[in-house]
């Protein structure tokens, strides 16, 4: 009963697409104008991936932070290692850039050897005060050298911010608006401005500058996925338009499948634009994950067609039979596929919820367009030639499928054997899966600005953000004494992990007033004696200057302060166990009782949103396969089909999740061959041809 009543469904749908072959053409045609217009409102994202739901805890903890100190992310560094910078002309020189940066409105500050601030001792007055390091441009080369000496020996409240005095490499902070961070005004100035002016100081000095800093990573790596979209796009039309002419043999069915695919690409860009979504990482995939997905069905669809005119030549019931019978099956697979992407929908990531709307929308559209377009094109052209059917009778084909028979019939035992070979060596792949929370590692390993990520790594021991923020529980908490000790504590925790920065803090601020009281000398940057520190706090907080230094480390209302360190690229289980320990320092030097004490930061923050993504995706697939149970159950009506399809479904996904640990597959695969029927696939090409 369903199956006649699914078949007169598709007769009479047959019957409405070929009787409205104007209207129909007219309505597509309409509806990618439609969407065409909406690309105006495509727009790529300018923010930093985020997985996690909003009101995950690791994101309430952030934006808490954000909060309180600020946007985290908004420094780019630029960077020399070149001895030549301190001569008189490239120092003044280096100096000028700074300036330059520092004058566009998109800047908020620029922290450099220009304008660099000393910390002083006024005694007159009993306080602080900040003084210019270089009052005044240098004019000749003792003076350079005097400042540079001066800097690396002096001013260890720089060192790893600004210099590295084992290398003498000299650095620029540039601090951008944080209004504008995650805008695209941010890409337009890093693209634009700050690379003409970087590309001048280079050409006139002959030196190499490296730039790095999260808000131009971001901006080079979405760059990059912009640049890659088109590539993307164009490479899979290229190699499946070929793959199609090569089986088909006709330009006319390759350009109509071109077609097909290429609507779809326009109304996947369409629906992201009329959505109003941003173009992510993920959506990126959409439109070449169309052009793969809409190409079979064109194929499903002109074969079949092709198939019923080389058997009784009748154009109006061949694109009649190709609706009824072609239409159902390729609705189904599209359906399971959307249905698999859909499944993303259930989850509380914005991310991943914008991606399974769009992908199982544009699956659905791509098989709307296929199933209409290809059969109305074909209904206004002539019946296909005797040449353009050839393909139908190909000899190695026709040997391919009788060997396939061949196997299934006689080998088995060796297909059983092999199955369960691939499933135990997949299970035991599985488990050794490495869950990758880098938010670099996948970035472009030749492109320059991946190579100055490591340079930075190398220079300055990290540039992914780590915080860690201390609650004292009381107003001017921080200040005291014993906070101080305790954050001193667990910076020296923190300099002990290699794969960390330096740590910078209220205490790094505490120990240069110190310094400074000391007439500047550089063996007294160290935290306060008791008997010091009444004294010299008291003039701290005296100091208009410190004041100003103490809000990048201390909230207004001294309650919390900031420990801010950065991460190198490492593993996730490194990553872990970095965390695991700081954690366990943390809880050890900080009572609960009196601190309340939580890490925070992009780096951080990436890797709990992969961990995220890893456990939806596997709540997904189960939603997947739950639906592709239900499907086979509505078509079938038994409960034994439902398990021979989802076999061939389950066994591939498997093998590819345990073909990601290689080493493994390498031991494994002879077994598999080993375990596999004697007769080779040529052997029986040749025998059969």
């Amino acid at each position: 009963m369903v199956k006649k009543l699914t078949q007169g469904f598709w007769e009479k749908t047959a019957r409405i697409i070929l009787r409205n072959r104007i209207l129909i053409l007219l309505l597509v045609a309409a509806f990618t104008v439609f969407l065409g217009l909406q690309w105006k409102n495509m727009r790529f994202s300018s923010s930093q991936a985020n997985l996690l739901p909003d009101d995950h805890e690791v994101n309430l903890e952030y934006q808490s932070f954000l909060n309180q100190f600020g946007e985290e992310g908004n420094a780019v560094v630029l960077a020399i290692r070149d001895s030549a910078l301190f001569s008189l002309e490239n120092f003044n020189r280096w100096n000028k850039l700074s300036k330059q940066l520092g004058a566009f409105p998109e800047v908020d500050f620029v922290l450099s050897t220009d304008n660099l601030q000393e910390l002083k001792k006024d005694k007159e007055k009993q306080k602080f005060v900040l003084r210019p390091l270089i009052k005044t441009p240098p004019n000749s080369q003792a003076e350079v050298d005097s400042l540079i000496q001066h800097l690396f020996n002096n001013l260890p409240f720089y060192d790893n911010l600004l210099f590295n005095a084992e290398s003498r490499t000299i650095r620029t902070v540039m601090y951008l608006d944080k209004d504008i961070v995650n805008t695209s005004v941010r890409k337009d100035f890093i693209l634009e401005d700050m690379t003409n002016l970087v590309e001048d100081f280079e050409e006139e000095t002959g030196m190499d500058v490296r730039i790095s800093g999260m808000p131009y990573i971001r901006t080079m790596n979405s760059q990059n996925i912009i640049d890659e979209i088109y590539k993307f796009i164009l490479g899979a039309l290229g190699v499946t338009s070929l793959l199609f002419f090569f089986f088909f043999r006709s330009f006319r069915a390759t350009f109509i499948s071109m077609f097909v695919v290429i609507v779809g690409v326009m109304w996947a860009f369409g629906i992201l634009g009329l959505l109003q979504y941003e173009i992510t990482v993920l959506t990126a995939l959409i439109p070449p994950l169309i052009i793969v997905i809409g190409i079979p069905n064109c194929i499903f669809l002109i074969n079949k067609y092709q198939q019923e005119v080389k058997k009784h030549g009748n154009q109006a019931l061949s694109l009649q039979r190709v609706i009824s019978k072609i239409g159902n099956a390729t609705l189904m697979t599209n359906v399971t596929t959307a249905s698999g992407f859909a499944t993303f929908i259930v989850t509380d990531s914005k991310l991943l919820k914008e991606f399974g709307i769009v992908a199982s929308m544009n699956i659905i559209g791509i098989f709307i367009l296929s199933l209409l377009i290809i059969p109305i094109l074909y209904s206004f052209m002539p019946l296909p030639k005797t040449k353009h059917l050839k393909h139908l009778n190909k000899k190695w084909v026709d040997a391919f499928v009788n060997w396939t028979v061949r196997i299934v019939k006689g080998e088995r035992i060796s297909i059983y054997v092999t199955s369960v070979i691939l499933l135990v060596a997949s299970i035991i792949g599985i488990y050794q899966i490495n869950i990758s929370g880098s938010p670099i590692e996948d970035m472009p390993k030749k492109e320059q600005f991946f190579k100055d990520i490591r340079f930075f790594e190398k220079e300055f021991d990290g540039i992914m953000p780590v915080e860690i923020v201390v609650d004292t529980k009381q107003p001017k908490g921080v200040m005291k004494a014993a906070s101080l000790k305790k954050i001193d504590q667990l910076s020296d925790v923190i300099e002990e992990i290699p794969e960390l920065s330096k740590p910078v803090s209220v205490v790094n601020l505490v120990k240069y007033s110190k310094q400074a009281f000391y007439n500047g000398i550089p063996k007294y940057y160290q935290l306060p004696t008791t008997q010091e520190s009444n004294f010299i706090l008291s003039m701290a907080q005296k100091s208009s200057s410190d004041a100003d230094l103490l809000k990048n480390f201390v909230d207004s209302t001294g309650q919390n302060a900031r420990i801010t360190t950065f991460m190198k690229d490492v593993t996730t289980e490194r990553m872990e166990a970095i965390e695991a320990r700081l954690q366990e320092n943390i809880t050890k030097i900080f009572p609960s009782e009196h601190y309340k004490v939580y890490m925070t930061g992009s780096a951080l923050l990436f890797l709990k949103g992969t961990k995220y993504l890893v456990k939806n995706l596997v709540l997904s697939l189960a939603l997947a396969i739950g639906l592709i149970a239900l499907f086979m159950a509505y078509l079938f009506r038994s409960f034994r089909m439902i398990i021979i399809s989802l076999i061939p479904n389950l066994l591939p996904l498997l093998i590819t999740a345990g073909v990601n640990h290689r080493p493994f597959w390498y031991s494994v695969l002879p077994l598999v061959f080993r375990s596999m029927t004697p007769y080779t696939f040529w052997q029986n090409i040749g025998k059969n041809s």
